[in-house]
């Protein structure tokens, strides 16, 4: 039983982990000593336990604040250096910028002066908020057929940011590879309505990316000149769905502001821990939490009817799974992301100089986690694998979740508020 509590407490309450049956053996090339040696049958659990690493808190409340705090740091790191990147990236211009999507017709909302539309003042929590005044005029087709699209669109508005950023520097677009370089960290989140918009941290560096200073033409005020000339002249063709053309663009509302350093003490508090904070609290949310739709596909369109969702979710929905009938839609997949709403692109992303990745925070993690079971196992005389450690695995798949009585343990061990996501023992 303590073996086995141990064996819990390593997944740091993650209700959802994914069983594994196999061996891993370390062994030194060198010397051919077997570092460690361990079998899934003689683990407590008779599997071995890998957290599921969902992001979606209402999947797995444990693996999202994780991966919310991955975020919070790769986005941090990309603000005031750290983990790899330079200190010197909070010197060069940055800004956060809100894209928003247009509208698809009138919905009950909480204006800051003034009621909604429909003459009630909406509570914070009111389950009409967000969903349309009149479903019948509603364009739930383009409102569908936007978020199949807004991935693409953010693609094509940041090849524009570089033309407009190298107009205004003086320079072809060659010559602008060879000065500069746009770095970003964005993260995609559903507005009550539905619609998928983009906050994004925005930074102008040197060529070689946040390790190299921006040149001398590079400011915050070039930066947020450019993003708003960028945002205005893209625009993306949309499929033909009978009679009717498509075409996207970004909504009218653009916010764009300045980002200071976390010591700044001036009017407009938007400060790098603010902009992490905010980008990380929306990467483990999906259309589920801001709309009341699921958190998994849908196998079959009669499950739609029976769904116990908001009206307006249900039509989105509706709408997706037919327009996955039309030839020119084919390509976007709307049937398998109707649960997203038409959404298929990734939550969080970021370019390749922005920062450290995601990947390299969970490898960190591994092997420190390794190291600390190691310990646990063989007190503090425990061999260390090193470069020269040949490792070998061969694991299948033996299911997921834990039984009654696993639950019933794991639910002992839980970490303590504030501490998701950390091993508890």
């Amino acid at each position: 039983m303590p073996a086995l509590m141990r064996q819990l407490s390593g997944l740091a309450g993650c209700t959802s982990p994914i069983r594994l049956d196999g061996w891993r053996t370390e062994i030194n090339e060198t010397t051919g000593q077997v570092l460690h040696h361990l079998e899934s049958s003689e683990l407590p659990a008779g599997n071995l336990l890998v957290r599921c690493g969902n992001r979606r808190t209402t999947r797995c409340a444990s693996c999202a604040e994780t991966y919310r705090r991955d975020t919070y740091h790769l986005i941090t790191a990309g603000l005031v250096g750290g983990k790899g990147t330079p200190e010197t990236v909070a010197s060069h211009p940055r800004v956060f910028a809100t894209f928003t999507a247009p509208s698809f017709g009138p919905v009950h909302n909480r204006p800051s002066a003034g009621r909604c539309r429909c003459g009630a003042d909406h509570a914070p929590d009111d389950p009409l908020l967000g969903s349309a005044l009149d479903p019948e005029t509603y364009d739930y087709e383009a409102a569908v057929l936007w978020n199949a699209h807004a991935g693409k669109l953010w693609a094509r508005f940041s090849i524009h940011l570089r033309r407009e950023i190298a107009k205004r520097a003086g320079l072809s677009q060659r010559a602008f590879r060879d000065a500069a370089r746009v770095s970003f960290g964005k993260v995609a989140e559903y507005q009550k309505r539905g619609a998928i918009h983009f906050h994004a941290v925005i930074r102008l560096d040197g060529p070689e990316g946040g390790s190299d200073s921006p040149p001398d033409w590079a400011s915050a005020e070039l930066l947020t000149d450019a993003i708003q000339a960028a945002a205005r002249r893209t625009d993306i063709p949309g499929p033909q769905i009978g009679e009717r053309s498509h075409r996207f663009a970004f909504g009218r509302q653009l916010d764009i502001r300045t980002i200071r350093s976390a010591a700044f003490n001036g009017p407009v508090q938007i400060t790098e821990r603010a902009v992490a904070a905010y980008i990380a609290k929306y990467a483990t949310k999906g259309a589920e939490t801001a709309t009341g739709t699921l958190d998994r596909p849908l196998r079959l369109r009669a499950q739609i009817q029976h769904l116990d969702i908001p009206e307006h979710a249900r039509r989105l929905i509706r709408t997706a799974w037919l327009l996955d009938d039309n030839p020119e839609c084919k390509p976007l997949r709307l049937r398998a992301w109707a649960h997203m709403l038409g959404f298929r692109g990734h939550f969080s992303t970021k370019t390749r100089k922005y920062s450290t990745t995601l990947g390299a925070l969970r490898g960190a993690r591994t092997a420190w986690r390794r190291a600390q079971t190691l310990q646990l196992l063989h007190g503090p005389d425990a061999p260390v694998a090193d470069d020269s450690t040949l490792v070998l695995a061969h694991w299948t798949y033996a299911g997921n979740g834990l039984n009654r009585g696993e639950s019933w343990l794991a639910a002992a061990v839980q970490p303590a508020p504030g501490t998701e996501g950390e091993p508890t023992r």
